[in-house]
């Protein structure tokens, strides 16, 4: 396979590394190109950061971010948009707004899907549910058992989207609420094992959607020193077939993923870009009969 190459435009440089072998359910041997594009633990910071800001200074923003995302479908029309969690929480916006500018201006940016984080439950259970009209994309959640509570049926296990003939299945993954987030928050909602649900998803995905890439949108946290707590890598290490670990709560900032080896051998990637909206992941996977392979880089906003 030829290598490929991005210019370092941004804080982090590119890479190529093979993803194992494919079975594409398109019949021909073009390669084809899907762009994945992420953001994690934006907190609602809508506004860039101001010029005092220290390290921060003029940084971020929606309006930058947006931007960023046309020029980039522009580019590839087979992208697509995630996010990974603790959209709610963190500047006057979300105080004010409890939620609804959030959620609005995350569809005007055509997100395609998120995943729920501790801090989206800020306002209770019952507030996350009362922003839910705003948000013109689809939340996912494999683990949190909604069934007794006001957002049954408002959060899907996973979605699967279908890119130039590629299916690209997504799931989602939240931490554990208890001790985050008081129990009048989070009512009745149930919290299921992640790599227990994480095997069946991707199971699911793989043999029964016939997926070509899978891609795990969690809000577990990169990684920690406990052995006992589950985090992303621990995740990738112990399931097979996700390609991809879209990560956040931690506000890890990774230059490129990491590249985790899972349960039979094969490489997975994990990635997040921080936090505040200041980074826009984007990891291109290059899909050919004879493998995938990938090239990431964050974009600074």
């Amino acid at each position: 396979m030829k290598r490929r190459t991005f210019i370092k435009t941004t804080a982090a440089s590119a890479t190529l590394i093979s993803m194992g072998g494919l079975a594409m359910s398109c019949s021909t041997s073009k390669t084809k190109t899907i762009t994945i594009l992420h953001t994690n633990d934006v907190h609602s910071h809508i506004d860039p950061f101001g010029p005092n800001d220290g390290r921060n200074a003029n940084k971020g923003g929606v309006a930058r971010r947006a931007s960023l995302i046309q020029k980039l479908r522009k580019d590839n029309p087979n992208t697509l948009l995630l996010d990974a969690g603790d959209i709610f929480q963190g500047t006057p916006y979300f105080n004010y707004y409890g939620g609804e500018l959030e959620f609005k201006l995350m569809s005007m940016l055509d997100y395609d899907a998120a995943t729920i984080g501790n801090h989206d439950f800020d306002n209770g259970i019952n507030g996350l549910y009362a922003q839910l009209p705003h948000a013109k994309f689809d939340f996912i959640s494999a683990n949190y058992d909604f069934s007794n509570t006001v957002m049954d049926t408002h959060v899907k296990p996973y979605k699967v989207f279908d890119k130039d003939g590629v299916k690209i299945g997504v799931f989602g993954l939240g931490i554990e609420l208890e001790g985050l987030v008081s129990k009048d928050a989070f009512k009745e909602t149930k919290y299921l094992n992640p790599i227990e649900i994480a095997q069946d998803m991707s199971r699911l995905l793989k043999t029964e959607e016939q997926c070509d890439l899978i891609i795990c949108l969690s809000h577990l946290g990169y990684d920690y020193k406990s052995s006992q707590k589950i985090s992303d890598r621990r995740l990738a290490r112990a399931t097979k077939d996700i390609d991809l670990i879209i990560g956040g709560h931690t506000h890890t900032f990774l230059e490129q993923p990491t590249v985790e080896i899972n349960a039979v051998g094969e490489n997975v990637l994990i990635n997040q870009v921080g936090c505040y909206g200041l980074f826009l992941g984007q990891i291109n996977f290059y899909l050919e009969p004879q493998g995938k392979s990938f090239t990431s880089r964050a974009l600074k906003i």
